[in-house]
């Protein structure tokens, strides 16, 4: 009886709770919700559209407008290096010098060759002197007359054969001597006084121009129709357009637009554009990384404060007033910054509202007031 009287016991107290705890399930559901977020204090200003002169800025990279390689184009030691490494040097100036004996040798034997065919040619020409005059008076066979003919053009050809072989083996000798094609800098050697080389093979030296250099750079295919006006133009070298910056440092020598290259890159939807900038200072290198600075000026630049904006995964985004006092984020494409300001190429144009303050609040559909919070009472 006593069992039973607990099993009871215990079977009433969990029916109690199961319950209350349907009740308490079963109440108001409002109590469960989240409570409504307060609307957000914002700032909203029109877009304005003002005069903006400003920079365009681009990754560049310095390189010679002609850059030569230098190779051997005969074979043999190195007897000569004519210069310091990484001077400048003129057209025509004597660089390397490869061992001349056996090309002079050659040319040597190549001489005497031609005397001995010259020699050969004199008698084959009396030969055949000969025996014209005997064919005249039939005193010989007309075979004959041929034979000596026929000799005599075989060695009228080995004499021009020889002569030939001659130029070549000038060539070769000339061909010992390895001048600067053109002024520029020179490289650091790549081989010593006594090293052999290779015809055609060892690399000795690399030598470029650095009067002026040139200065390439990518621009984005819907810009090629502005930098394509700007060659039509031709550009003159005092053109403030074109500046090279590195670092916090502006060159001091403005660039002049060249060319730009054949055609898009189908990767990442940009040309190559082409800039030439003096260097009569030698301040510039080949290899050198820069930033191209683009002078734009604009009547109706779609100028707002920095603050306004917000960045997501790469991207950046306005928040604009809409229906029901909600906010909406609208994407925009940045231009250049000025000051506390920047330039919005695309997403605005004038007259359009968007949020300037307590953007760091919103939220996409967030709500919205423009009213300032009335200051709460302090507590006595």
């Amino acid at each position: 009886m006593n069992r039973i009287n607990m099993f009871f016991d215990k079977s009433t107290q969990f029916s109690i709770i199961a319950a209350l705890f349907l009740l308490s399930s079963c109440g108001d559901k409002k109590a469960g919700q989240m409570p409504a977020l307060p609307p957000v204090p914002v700032t909203i200003e029109a877009v304005q559209v003002t005069d903006a002169s400003y920079h365009d800025e681009y990754p560049a990279t310095v390189t010679a407008l002609d850059v030569v390689e230098l190779r051997p184009q005969v074979s043999g030691f190195i007897t000569g290096v004519h210069f310091s490494d990484g001077s400048r040097v003129r057209k025509g100036q004597l660089l390397y010098s490869i061992d001349t004996q056996l090309y002079e040798a050659n040319y040597d034997q190549a001489v005497a060759n031609l005397n001995v065919q010259e020699a050969n040619l004199a008698k084959a020409q009396k030969d055949a002197n000969r025996f014209q005059e005997l064919a005249k008076n039939d005193a010989v066979a007309k075979q004959l007359v041929d034979n000596a003919d026929a000799a005599l053009e075989v060695a009228k050809k080995q004499v021009e054969a020889s002569k030939a072989n001659i130029k070549g083996v000038q060539t070769n000798v000339r061909y010992t001597k390895v001048y600067a094609p053109f002024d520029g800098t020179i490289g650091i050697s790549l081989v010593k006084k006594g090293a052999a080389v290779t015809a055609g093979q060892t690399i000795l030296n690399t030598v470029s121009t650095d009067n002026q250099l040139a200065v390439d750079f990518n621009v984005d295919q819907k810009d090629i129709y502005y930098f394509s006006n700007l060659i039509q133009k031709g550009k003159a070298n005092n053109d403030s357009t074109f500046t090279l910056a590195f670092g916090g440092d502006i060159y001091p020598h403005t660039g002049k637009i060249l060319l730009m290259d054949r055609a898009v890159d189908p990767q990442t939807g940009t040309i190559k554009t082409r800039l030439a900038f003096p260097n009569p200072k030698n301040l510039l290198r080949s290899g050198m990384t820069g930033t191209v600075r683009v002078l734009s000026t604009s009547s109706k630049a779609v100028v707002i404060p920095y603050k306004a904006i917000s960045e997501q995964l790469g991207e950046f985004f306005v928040y604009v007033p809409g229906d029901s006092s909600k906010v909406t984020q609208k994407r925009v494409h940045l231009g250049t910054a000025l000051g506390t300001n920047i330039i919005v190429k695309e997403g605005l144009k004038e007259g359009d509202k968007i949020v300037v303050e307590g953007i760091q609040n919103l939220r996409e559909g967030a709500v919205y007031t423009t009213e300032v919070p009335s200051a709460t009472p302090a507590k006595k």
